[in-house]
């Protein structure tokens, strides 16, 4: 295995009681553990995880996806507790600069902060790191928590998109949200202290001048 590839697999940002850092296998029974409350996954197209199995697949796919640029999900790490939820990029466009950030937390760290500097994290490592100009994120329109969450940390909604989503048998409309770089950089998320290590893989970092 190559320095670069080394660098890029021990990725991880720290901040003040979180690590955001790229996954491992042997995350999924903590991840299982989440992820196994229908209250988690209640808007998402997956889960309620009914084995620890379903987690394993999951963190399997993950490593072919960092390789071929198209998924950069990371896990949420409680520094005294463990992995606590999933954090990650999509949609990138490297061209244009822009990504689509989508995470989900155990129902135990709602509330408590974990969410605002998870996204402090991602944003340290899309705007300094991957050089993102634009970060956006869909929520459901009936999910009013995660709108306010959303706004709570600077991320301004944009409109409505129709029949978006599709959730078992049912389409959803969703609400677009984004944070702009200069809005992060004068926003309460470029405040939180972050330290970095290991590289980000290559392929998702910004080709665009």
């Amino acid at each position: 295995m190559s320095h670069a590839r080394v660098q890029a697999e021990d990725l991880a940002l720290t901040g003040p009681t979180l690590r955001v850092r790229i996954p491992r296998l042997d995350d999924a029974g903590a991840l299982f553990a989440q992820a196994s409350d229908a209250r988690v996954t209640r808007w998402f197209s997956w889960g309620p995880y009914q084995h620890e199995d379903e987690a394993t697949a999951y963190l399997q796919r993950l490593p072919a996806e960092r390789a071929r640029g198209v998924q950069l999900d990371l896990v949420v790490e409680h520094r005294q507790s463990g992995p606590i939820g999933i954090t990650g990029f999509s949609e990138i466009a490297r061209r244009d600069r822009r990504a689509t950030i989508g995470s989900w937390l155990g129902h135990d760290w709602w509330g408590t902060g974990a969410n605002r500097e998870a996204k402090a994290l991602m944003c340290h490592l899309g705007f300094l790191l991957l050089g993102l100009e634009r970060i956006g994120s869909y929520t459901g329109v009936e999910h009013v928590r995660s709108q306010r969450a959303l706004e709570s940390i600077g991320f301004e909604r944009e409109g409505v998109l129709r029949a978006f989503h599709r959730h078992g048998e049912q389409r959803l409309d969703v609400v677009v949200f984004s944070l702009l770089r200069a809005a992060w950089e004068s926003g309460p998320l470029r405040d939180v202290p972050a330290s970095v290590s290991g590289v980000p893989p290559p392929l998702f970092v910004s080709t665009a001048r």
